[in-house]
This record gives C-alpha cells, structure tokens and sequence, in this order.
C-alpha cells in the first residue's frame, strides 16, 4: 500500500521532539535546567548566589587554605595589609595581622565556618520544629490552635536576645550552647507564617477532595498541605539564615559565644574595638564579611520566592508573553 504525504505528516506529528523526550525520562534534571536559566536571567539573584557560593567555598576549604588562623607573630603584630612579606608574596597577610601577629584573612575564612554551621544548623532545626507546629495548629485548630499560639505569644513577649544570653549565662559560652539558645527562640516565625497559609488552603477544593476519598489527617497535612508550603517556608528560611548570622556576631561580640582561640567575625569585631585608632583593618574587613554574606542571602531570598511561588511565576511569565 502507497505512503501518502498525509500519512507521513501524521507519523512526524507521533515522533516527540528531543527535549520533551529528556523533560519525561529525567523531571528533576530538566527542572535544575529551568531553575538555573532562571538564576542566570536575574542579575541581582546571580550576583548573590554567587558570592553565597563563594563563602560556603571558602569555609569549606578553610582547613587547608586558612591553616595559620591561631599562628601568633609578635613581631608581626598589628601589621597593616600587604602583597608581600619580607620580599615573598604570602596570601595569608594579606589583609593584614591583629594585635597577636595573627592573619586577619585566615581568620575571617575560619569565622565563615563558625557563621554557616550556626546558621545553617539553627534554621534547620527551627525550621523543621516551626514548621510541623504550624501545620498542626492550621489544619486542627480547635484545642490545639490555641495552645500552640498560646506558647508563641508567651516566648515572643521575650526579646529573643535577651533570652539567648540568659541561657548561655546559665549554661556558659560555647558552639553548642549559642546553637540552642538561637534554637529556643527560632522557630515561632515560622509556625505564624505556615499557620497562616495552612487555614486558607485547608478549605481548597483538593484539601475537601483528599477528604472525601477516605485520607487521613496526617496524609493530608504532610502529602498535600506540605508541598505547597514550599515557596514562603524556603524564603523565610534564607531570611532567617541571615538573621542567625547577625545574631551569632552580636553573641560573640559580647563574649558569649565562640571562645579564644577560635575564630568568629563577632570575636574578631570585639577583640578589634580596643585597636581601632591604629589598626583600622581589624574591625573592617570582619564587619564588610559580615555585610556582604548578610547582603548576599537577602538577595538569593528575593529570587526564590518569586521562584517557588506559583502566582509569582504566573506574573512573570504574563510579562514575557
């Protein structure tokens, strides 16, 4: 039988085009793909990510790249920022050495790891702990709304730095113990805000509908109400990220975290005050570190609400069109 060119037509219009082919077989490679055309069409975004990316680098390599941190000098004592030293290029002075000899590069490189591991680790527990309580009180309410906002009402009367100090006062300055005093007070922002968004979507058609065909309490609130939490749950965690960074700085400021010799952006500000007339490198370069991790976050977390957030995209696309 002859091959006519409608029969030809039809068989193109069945063979799927190659990227629609690999979107099937591989989702989450695709959806990277999209994610990082996204990033590199926002310019703001791009610039913070890749400074963010370039401190988690660097504390990363700090064992190996930064391994003179507590290295003391007395002769080299309050050195100002140099290329060279005694006629060799030595990165590790290069911006200079605090009252101890001690390079200012390598220790703000070490305080990054101390910044990251606090705040990363804080926002994760806070989060995970805020989250559930949230979900809980907006899907339940009743008994249980009430108790759970009651508890928030009560630990934000208190001044989260107030209550993180008196702790540490109690249990003594160290890692750990500035991690759970940060813990204590991390998580009410997070169960207000999934609270709030969990009554408005707990009357949604697909909620009612999960209903009717028989699934259980807990099968609604982590399988359908969960996912669609993503989008302010991801935007308040970067924002708090960069909150617990602030906050570790002000507590070891006041002595009350990291201890000597370790390093952290906060030690090094307060070790730095005495010596500010002379020396204006040993507070500077710790405060722009500072500064510039705190800006770079804020500036990812813009770019993942509009991200994440379905109407957000809707907008953009609308704009495009």
């Amino acid at each position: 039988m002859a091959t006519t060119l409608r029969d030809l037509r039809l068989a193109d219009a069945r063979v799927e085009p190659a990227e629609r082919v690999a979107e099937r077989k591989f989702p989450a490679l695709h959806a990277l793909r999209e994610l990082l055309a996204d990033l590199v069409s926002d310019r703001v975004a791009l610039v913070g990510a890749i400074g963010f990316l370039i401190v988690l680098l660097l504390a990363a390599t700090a064992p190996y790249t930064a391994d003179q941190y507590t290295k003391q000098n007395l002769r080299m004592r309050l050195s100002p920022p140099a290329l060279t030293i005694d006629g060799e290029f030595n990165y590790h002075y290069l911006l200079g050495t605090d009252q101890l000899g001690r390079p200012i590069l390598d220790r703000i490189i070490h305080g990054s790891r101390v910044s990251l591991l606090v705040g990363l680790g804080v926002v994760s527990v806070t989060g995970l702990f805020g989250t559930v309580l949230g979900l809980l009180a907006g899907y339940f309410g009743g008994r249980v709304d009430t108790l759970i906002m009651r508890w928030i009402d009560i630990q934000t009367a208190f001044p989260g730095l107030l209550v993180a100090l008196t702790l540490l006062i109690m249990l003594g300055p160290s890692l750990q113990n500035m991690m759970f005093a940060l813990m204590i007070n991390g998580w009410m922002i997070f169960a207000r805000i999934v609270r709030g968004v969990t009554l408005s979507l707990r009357e949604e058609v697909f909620v009612k509908a999960a209903r009717v065909i028989g699934a259980s309490d807990l099968r609604i609130v982590f399988a359908h109400l969960l996912p669609n939490l993503v989008s302010p749950i991801l935007t308040i965690a970067v924002m708090e990220l960069a909150r617990i960074i602030l906050a570790e700085a002000a507590l070891s400021f006041l002595g009350m975290g990291i201890q000597p010799p370790e390093s952290s952006w906060g030690l090094m500000l307060s070790d730095g005050r005495d010596y500010m007339a002379k020396a204006w490198w040993l507070v500077t370069f710790p405060g722009v570190a500072i500064g510039l991790s705190v800006l770079f976050i804020n500036m990812v977390a813009g770019w993942l609400r509009s991200v994440t957030d379905p109407q957000q995209r809707f907008k953009k696309a609308s704009k495009e069109a």
